[in-house]
């Protein structure tokens, strides 16, 4: 295969850790948000929305391109595949980043049910789930894979934990139901992107070895 084709897909792969750069900033600062009810904060991340969707949709042109002007092969066009998978797991992410600053403004009209129970403490988790995927799509390093499933259980358990705790909370308070109700939705929304890290993370691996292995 050409120079010029490694050339142009390592500018795609950077591409792609791109996107993945903002859709982890749109959890993280969705989340900041939320804590800080900071609804100018969260605006600026509704404002984005859009940008993720023309990375997207940059990234898939591209590998379009590749694929009809030079047809690779074996790990190239693994690659390739491999991309056009993960951004379409990257855009769910970046969406639901964004449905997560859509819900601050609503929940800045009132204190904050236990400082947010562990909605923080989740999010760290799964967007350094994400990154751990990421990083290991660019260089190959699957050791880091070696917890992603002990670290998607642990995600899946505060959501568990998430609902149970706002299940006691609005029984003992009614004035809590519509804040417990969005708190479950958040938490659904991150357990959801924990899901799609570890998509990330099989495709990765699949790219570097041609096995394919469903983690979970």
């Amino acid at each position: 295969m050409t120079k010029k084709f490694h050339d142009e897909l390592a500018l795609l792969k950077a591409q792609v850790l791109d996107m993945g750069s903002l859709a982890t900033c749109f959890l993280e600062k969705s989340v900041l948000a939320l804590v800080n009810q900071d609804v100018q904060l969260a605006k600026t991340i509704l404002d984005k929305r859009k940008e993720i969707m023309e990375k997207n949709r940059q990234i898939e042109e591209k590998c379009i391109q590749l694929i009809a002007l030079y047809q690779p092969m074996a790990v190239d066009l693994r690659t390739i595949i491999a991309i056009l998978k993960i951004i379409e797991d990257l855009v769910r992410i970046g969406r639901y980043g964004k449905d997560i600053a859509a819900l601050v403004e609503e929940l800045s009209q009132k204190p904050h049910v236990k400082k947010l129970i562990s909605i923080p403490h989740m999010q760290k988790t799964v967007t350094g789930m994400v990154l751990d995927a990421l990083n290991t799509f660019q260089d190959g390093d699957l050791t880091r894979f070696k917890d992603i499933v002990t670290r998607d259980n642990e995600v899946d358990e505060l959501r568990e934990a998430i609902l149970r705790e706002c299940l006691t909370y609005m029984m003992e308070d009614p004035t809590t139901i519509t804040r417990c109700i969005h708190y479950i939705m958040i938490a659904r929304y991150l357990e959801r992107c924990g899901d799609h890290a570890v998509k990330i993370a099989e495709r990765a691996q699949f790219m570097h070895t041609g096995q394919y292995t469903e983690f979970k």
